[in-house]
């Protein structure tokens, strides 16, 4: 029976165009499936039966005995190839008819006109935390297009992170930074990608020497030391942040951009209203150590206070921090996503996933009006003060247009209860 065969056809011009007359590769097929990746090196993490890819340039006929599958390999990888494939059937060899992976220039034209791919395979982004926050976010950037990553996280998958993780049963104690690499370059083979298995409070030069390197910063961890170090280390490198988080049971979230000369997370959490609310709670380890779960509470306490909310819950948070991603990479380059830059102009955004608790008496979505709603986001200013310790702070005014700024008045925040 015939396989459907997959090359890369980048592997494939790098070969060609090679001193090298042979190379030892890899065969991994999907078992009762019938399809094969064929491949010039050994992955580092290979998946399906493995069996050996011997690849030639035409003329070297040598093949080895222990070869499964013959690949020969014509012209110099400069223009176009000639590719054949056989593949060892007991005594006899088979003519397979390849398929090929795309090459980088076109694997994402069908982006082209929406993003301005080009611009975001050179940009670097920096990720830190990879829960199901940094990993989905990470995932969304590299089909986009972003050519270069650095991940921080040190921690492994456990079962807790499967509901909303991109993590499966298969990666269960492996580490996040290995499990998101791989999939970054599932989408994007031809992505660089660094990993940090570490703590990153405790590495704050590497934090600012990263930093130094990135593009953007994108906080997608669970405790307030890591966002204020990295605030710290946004504005003393000029570099633009992306914070999110969700609330209890992700009942609803927020996202706040820094941008350099403006309010930075410290003047956020200043404010005394909407982002003092309790963090979501997702494992106990984690609370433990940033403090939200005390070290007296017991261990049943503790394990109540665990109050996840659904991956439908985070989809649009972690969306609107791809969103201002993608835009503040771009910006400045007539691409599809241009006019965002006149939409996403606040500092702060909010989100409500359901009426309850901080949102209880926020207004049915039928007949609300100008009032807050649920599924809706909502704009806030932070305006930069002489108070915030790390750079200025004031408050955040609710910005919904004239209309919602005439209901509202300069600071009234009446018939919005967030306490």
């Amino acid at each position: 029976m015939s396989k459907t065969i997959y090359l890369d056809m980048e592997e494939l011009q790098a070969f060609a165009g090679s001193s090298f007359l042979t190379a030892d590769g890899c065969a991994y097929e999907w078992e009762g499936e019938d399809v094969v990746h064929l491949h010039t090196t050994p992955l580092p993490h290979s998946y399906g039966a493995q069996s050996k890819a011997f690849f030639h340039k035409a003329g070297d006929n040598n093949i080895p005995a222990d070869a499964t599958y013959c690949i020969a390999v014509g012209g110099d990888g400069d223009g176009a190839l000639t590719v054949t494939v056989k593949r060892r059937d007991g005594d006899t060899w088979c003519d397979e008819q390849p398929q090929f992976i795309p090459s980088r220039a076109e694997l994402y034209s069908r982006s082209k006109g929406i993003l301005e791919v080009d611009v975001l395979k050179e940009k670097r982004a920096m990720i830190i935390g990879l829960g199901s926050f940094g990993s989905n976010i990470a995932i969304e950037l590299a089909k986009a297009g972003v050519g270069h990553f650095s991940l921080f996280d040190f921690d492994r998958v456990e079962l807790h992170n499967l509901a909303r993780h991109t993590a499966t049963i298969k990666d269960l104690g492996r580490l996040k930074t290995n499990v998101i690499a791989e999939a970054i370059k599932g989408k994007n083979p031809y992505a660089e990608v660094d990993l940090f298995g570490i703590n990153i409070n405790e590495h704050l030069d590497l934090m600012e020497e990263e930093v130094a390197k990135a593009d953007i910063v994108i906080c997608a961890t669970d405790n307030n030391e890591s966002r204020f170090n990295l605030s710290t280390v946004l504005i003393h490198q000029q570099k633009i942040g992306i914070f999110g988080r969700a609330v209890t049971r992700a009942e609803g979230g927020d996202v706040f951009r820094y941008r350099p000369g403006g309010p930075c997370y410290c003047c956020l959490v200043g404010n005394a209203w909407y982002t003092q609310a309790m963090e979501e709670v997702t494992n106990v380890q984690s609370a433990r150590r940033s403090g939200q779960i005390a070290a007296y509470v017991s261990d049943a306490d503790a394990d109540a206070m665990v109050q996840v909310g659904l991956s439908a819950d985070i989809d649009p948070i972690c969306n609107m921090m791809v969103k201002l991603t993608l835009m503040e990479l771009s910006r400045g380059k007539a691409s599809g996503i241009s006019c965002l830059e006149e939409e996403l102009v606040y500092d702060y955004y909010m989100w409500a996933n359901r009426r309850e608790r901080r949102h209880r008496n926020w207004a049915p979505m039928p007949g609300a009006g100008a009032k807050p709603t649920i599924m809706r986001w909502y704009g806030a200013r932070v305006e930069r003060n002489e108070d915030c310790s790390l750079c200025s702070q004031h408050e955040a005014i609710l910005d919904e247009g004239e209309e919602y700024a005439d209901l509202l008045g300069d600071n009234d925040l009446t018939g919005i209860s967030l306490e």
